[in-house]
């Protein structure tokens, strides 16, 4: 499940936008938050081809399977 569009809100927080439609808007905290630095957060950007979330000019990803994944164990947040 690709990712199609994002946006950094604040914090660990984004909308995540899924090729299927579906929208959520999450608290990444738990997935990156070991590996992306808070003053990284806004360096997150979408790889075209696979569409994955990366960070850090691609020093960091997130497979889209495991994004989808860990939003559909998430509480939405707004």
């Amino acid at each position: 499940m690709k990712l199609k569009h994002f946006q950094y809100l604040e914090n660990y927080y984004f909308m995540l936008a899924f090729a299927n439609g579906e929208t959520r808007t999450v608290d990444l905290t738990p997935l990156i938050g070991h590996y992306v630095a808070p003053e990284a957060l806004q360096t997150a950007t979408i790889n075209a081809e696979w569409g994955c979330l990366e960070f850090n000019q691609g020093n960091v990803d997130i497979e889209p399977k495991t994004l989808y994944r860990f939003v559909q164990t998430q509480p939405m947040i707004f």
